[in-house]
């Protein structure tokens, strides 16, 4: 006699949250979702054609929505959008002000940024001894022996006064065994 029939097996019941993904199950705000993308991707445009203004209140807009995996990569952009902001901000009341701003930027290890404040300051004034007495540190410090070379006996033709400074800056240490160098500090030997 057949007996009741038995399932071997459950079944589980049909999903009615949709798909499932990494992350966990699909919501029902898929289209929320979207919008975030959506805003997402026209804040990374504006960031990326230079409008650091439209781009960063908009990041931090994103922060507050965003699903998780966004959120770093939003603060990296944001933190970018920042950083240009303040530097197209950057204001001097005089090129010695904008001078003591490269040497900070120097001394960070923002050599770019440092290098195109320097040669800012010299378009202004081409005999600005001081800028190249910076400029020789810059590429002291990049390796540039050549131009450090060329940018300090440019500063000290400009005032004698360099040579000494030079003689004890810990800045030109790399610059230490090149004769060239010595013989540009110590002419008289």
């Amino acid at each position: 006699m057949p007996g009741p029939k038995t399932q071997s097996r459950t079944t589980k019941p049909a999903r009615t949250t949709g798909p499932r993904i990494l992350e966990g199950t699909v919501s029902a705000s898929d289209g929320s979702r979207a919008q975030i993308l959506q805003q997402y991707e026209k804040a990374v445009v504006a960031m990326q054609s230079g409008d650091y203004s439209a781009a960063h209140p908009a990041f931090e807009a994103l922060l507050k929505i965003a699903p998780m995996e966004f959120t770093d990569r939003i603060r990296m952009y944001l933190a970018a959008c920042i950083a240009q902001s303040n530097k197209a901000e950057t204001t001097f009341s005089s090129p010695e002000e904008q001078y003591d701003y490269a040497i900070a930027l120097l001394n960070d290890g923002h050599f770019e940024d440092a290098r195109e404040h320097l040669q800012e300051i010299l378009q202004g004034d081409e005999n600005a001894d001081y800028v190249f007495y910076g400029l020789a540190v810059l590429a002291s410090m990049t390796g540039d022996a050549q131009s450090c070379l060329q940018r300090l006996a440019e500063a000290i033709r400009l005032n004698s006064l360099n040579r000494i400074q030079a003689r004890s800056d810990s800045d030109f240490q790399a610059m230490a065994d090149d004769p060239r160098f010595t013989e540009l500090l110590y002419p008289e030997a």
